[in-house]
């Protein structure tokens, strides 16, 4: 499809609780049918003997590329950061920001 222009399609980043009260982190266009997946058993490895999920928080829309950013963002965070920066919708350029962290006043 080059030299067309893509319809961009929205990208969400959701945290989900495990059965065993952990956290999961994903990326989706479609966070219930995601959700189902990892029920199912046919989600990330992770989940599948950590059934069921429900989900904790999810992201507004992104572009993709901003998604997974966000994602591995998330990642790094503690899990008690991961659902406060998730829930604040504190995004910035793809980032995530704790929501007890003030931003930077650096030029």
């Amino acid at each position: 499809m080059r030299g067309q222009l893509q319809r961009r399609q929205a990208w969400f980043v959701y945290l989900v609780r495990c059965r065993d009260g952990t956290l999961y982190t994903g990326v989706a266009v479609d966070v219930t049918r995601r959700v189902a997946e990892h029920n199912a058993g046919r989600g990330a490895r992770y989940t599948r003997g950590r059934a069921p999920v429900r989900v904790v928080a999810a992201s507004r829309a992104l572009e993709k590329r901003a998604a997974h950013r966000l994602e591995y963002e998330l990642k790094r965070l503690r899990a008690d950061e991961k659902a406060a920066a998730l829930r604040a919708s504190r995004v910035r350029s793809g980032r995530a920001r704790p929501a007890t962290k003030k931003p930077s006043t650096r030029s």
